[in-house]
């Protein structure tokens, strides 16, 4: 069982970037995505990111060219480059993982084997 820990979130002003890490418990070999989402208070969870072991990567209309998706194989962490930050990227970010391999990476949350609990990200001034 792989177990994830998303940290580096925090309070950021507008305009501000933070890098969120996803670092798993044991060897992420058996890996083949990982995927970021978020949960903004009274919403639904909603995907951001994925990248695949190969490379192609995915992102949500609301922050492509703001975000970056990547995996690190030898740390066994994945990590979300924020930048541009708007108040509307609060939320909770979670990360997953995947055994499926796709291409593009899969985004559908029911695909996903394993969750972490999630780090909260607040942008405001």
């Amino acid at each position: 069982q792989v177990q994830l820990v998303e940290s580096g979130g925090g309070l950021v002003q507008p305009g501000g970037s933070l890098r969120l890490s996803c670092t798993a418990s044991e060897s992420i070999l058996s890996i083949n995505a990982m995927g970021w989402y978020r949960q903004a208070p009274g919403k639904e969870r909603e995907i951001v990111a994925a990248v695949g072991r190969n490379g192609h990567k995915a992102y949500s209309d609301d922050v492509k060219d703001r975000f970056t998706a990547s995996i690190d194989y030898v740390k066994n962490t994945a990590y979300l480059q924020m930048n541009s930050l708007k108040p509307d990227d609060t939320a909770v970010y979670l990360c997953a993982a995947a055994r499926t391999l796709s291409v593009p990476p899969i985004t559908t949350a029911g695909d996903y084997n394993y969750w972490g609990q999630g780090t909260s990200v607040t942008v405001a001034s």
